[in-house]
């Protein structure tokens, strides 16, 4: 490690720039707390820099928030929910205005609910969609109501501009002239302090390791835990914070790396209760490649129709198919399971909940045709028991009509799902006195795609056929007259006249 800029009176001068931009205005702080070392760095500086003003002056409230994704590695669910605790504890006896908030998506934004119960393939480099599901946006969501409240905030992040130039070109971007304070990049009325700023890596080691946690945590845990598991995901509020790289910790299903480098090192430092999750995880990862998509994907987009790779035969695979999210979610609960057996005593780790399951068996219900009611047998089948499933009316579907249905269509040539789905629009719609939006949901069912991919790729080859006929007929023309623009240019293959 290379020696440290950081000195008591480097620290002693941060402290004071700390007091001076809390008691400069009335505007409430909320600090982004992932539980890593910059974070803890940040919240530990503004602790001690605040603890030497008198009682009265500590009168702006501090909310320490921390994202959790509901997909965290059970170990830092586990770190983060006690040192929350002894925060909010310490806090109290100290007399000192820290609150703490856990941010967590909504329900129908959340991992499982998109992967699950939409289809929605594993997370990507080129399709991360979680990233703003479930990181940013509750963060926001958070900060928002607390400018609904206040009309203002800050927020005192844990960032550094040796993270990255691209970070140090954004927060210089944002500088407020002659003020320690940022604007942020997307919220309005809302601010953002960096006491760490200038802080290099060993300055933040340092500072930890010389100066004891004021919350009571052992910061020798923090190095151990890096040391274990190589990196943390920070608190996102923004898409120019970097999100989880090759070396952190953070998501378990994290498929954006190819290895997860930090739940294998968390296992083979000890944590192989851990294992279910990494194989769990090594599954998604699979379905990412190319060869093996056909396997687990759909091969119409979420919007019903079939685009192609530039002018190839090869489809852009859809969402999941519906039996490989019926195994996925029976897998998941195995998973839990094994998890929950094998895991320390007192750690009773949830890897999806009750309120996920509704959710997934609306989805399924609503808008993926499940007349069998999968959930509820999943679930039973898995786990043994029976959530407090909604008692649907006297129109809903069963298996037995899926399949009476199937065997009507089959014998006529008509496309099942597409019949489904036609249905399950009247029965959503049944009781309704205005039902001018059916017509509307109809017509968009009927321009979706429903053949199957054989006669799809067949109706391709047979346009390739007939353009390639077409040329072969213009240049004919070409020969013939002798001239040098053909008579009908709009028969050229790929026109769309």
């Amino acid at each position: 490690m290379a020696v440290s800029s950081i000195d008591s009176a480097a620290i002693e001068e941060k402290c004071r720039e700390i007091r001076e931009v809390y008691l400069s205005d009335t505007r409430p702080w909320v600090v982004g707390y992932s539980g890593g070392k910059d974070s803890t760095c940040a919240l530990q500086l503004v602790w001690t820099a605040l603890s030497a003003l008198p009682v009265a002056q500590r009168t702006k409230p501090i909310y320490v928030i921390s994202s959790d994704t509901l997909v965290e590695t059970p170990v830092i669910v586990r770190y983060i929910d006690v040192t929350l605790a002894r925060i909010e504890k310490a806090a109290h006896e100290q007399r000192l205005p820290f609150k703490t908030q856990k941010v967590v998506p909504n329900v129908d934004r959340s991992f499982w609910v998109n992967l699950i119960g939409k289809g929605y393939p594993a997370p990507s480099r080129r399709f991360r969609w979680c990233t703003e599901r479930l990181k940013i946006e509750p963060a926001d969501d958070f900060i928002k109501g607390r400018v609904a409240e206040f009309g203002e905030v800050v927020m005192v992040l844990g960032v550094r501009s040796s993270e990255s130039a691209t970070r140090a070109q954004v927060m210089s971007f944002h500088r407020i002239k002659n003020s320690p304070l940022s604007r942020h990049s997307s919220l309005l009325n809302a601010f953002v302090y960096g006491p760490i700023e200038t802080f290099s890596t060993d300055d933040v080691w340092t500072y930890l390791l010389q100066n004891p946690c004021p919350w009571g945590n052992d910061n020798r845990d923090l190095v151990a835990m890096y040391r274990n598991a190589q990196g943390e995901c920070p608190v996102v509020v923004d898409k120019t914070t970097p999100s989880c790289g090759n070396s952190r910790f953070g998501c378990w299903v994290c498929t954006v790396v190819e290895r997860d480098r930090s739940m294998e090192n968390m296992i083979d430092s000890g944590e192989d209760w851990l294992a279910p999750l990494l194989e769990f995880r090594d599954l998604l990862s699979e379905t990412q490649e190319p060869e093996k998509k056909k396997l687990y994907r759909e091969y119409r987009r979420r919007s019903g129709q079939v685009s192609f790779k530039n002018e190839t035969d090869l489809p852009v695979h859809g969402p999941y198919t519906m039996d490989f999210c019926k195994f996925l979610l029976e897998r998941l609960l195995e998973t839990q399971v094994l998890v929950q057996r094998e895991a320390p005593p007192g750690d009773e780790t949830l890897l999806i909940h009750d309120a996920e399951l509704h959710e997934i068996r609306k989805i399924w219900r609503s808008e993926r045709g499940d007349w069998a009611d999968s959930v509820p047998q999943i679930v039973k089948k898995v786990l043994g028991r029976d959530l407090d499933w909604v008692i649907e009316d006297a129109v809903a579907l069963t298996a037995e009509d899926a399949n009476l249905l199937g065997e009507i269509c089959a014998a006529r040539g008509v496309p099942a799902q597409l019949v489904v789905q036609l249905l399950d629009v009247e029965r959503a719609a049944h009781g309704l006195k205005r039902r001018h939006a059916v017509h509307t949901k109809i017509e968009e069912l009927f321009r979706q795609e429903w053949r199957g991919i054989d006669a799809i790729l067949a109706e391709r080859a047979a346009k390739r056929t007939a353009h390639a006929v077409l040329d072969e007929d213009v240049e004919d023309a070409y020969e013939l007259e002798g001239a040098d623009e053909p008579e009908l240019p709009l028969l050229r293959a790929g026109d769309s006249k």
